[in-house]
């Protein structure tokens, strides 16, 4: 299983809004039953998609003003951000299918 990074406030504009790859970023808390669900499905994405797309993960206890910002009011949330732009998003747990259809348009 791939090991995807955990951002920070602080790194959040490097790691994502000035990546040159689409970054899907994985919406969690530690708490959260379904997101822990859903992480072998983003584990199982970041491989397939290796190369073409990163992958990070931002608690959103630790990280609240992010999560403010863009509107995530449930967890887990995945937002696929495009030259620093949120393009796509999908809340609660998804099958892998699903997040393929909703996100490889914009890939």
């Amino acid at each position: 299983m791939t090991d995807i990074p955990k951002l920070t406030e602080t790194v959040f504009d490097v790691e994502v809004l000035q990546s040159n790859l689409p970054v899907v970023v994985d919406f969690t808390a530690a708490w959260c039953g379904p997101c822990k669900m859903l992480d072998p499905v983003v584990s199982q994405l970041s491989q397939d998609w290796a190369g073409k797309v990163k992958f990070v993960k931002l608690d959103v206890d630790d990280n609240s003003d992010i999560a403010i910002k863009y509107g995530v009011m449930g967890v887990p949330t995945l937002i696929l951000f495009v030259h620093g732009n949120p393009v796509q998003r999908l809340s609660g747990y998804q099958p892998k299918e699903r997040i393929i259809s909703k996100f490889s348009s914009f890939l």
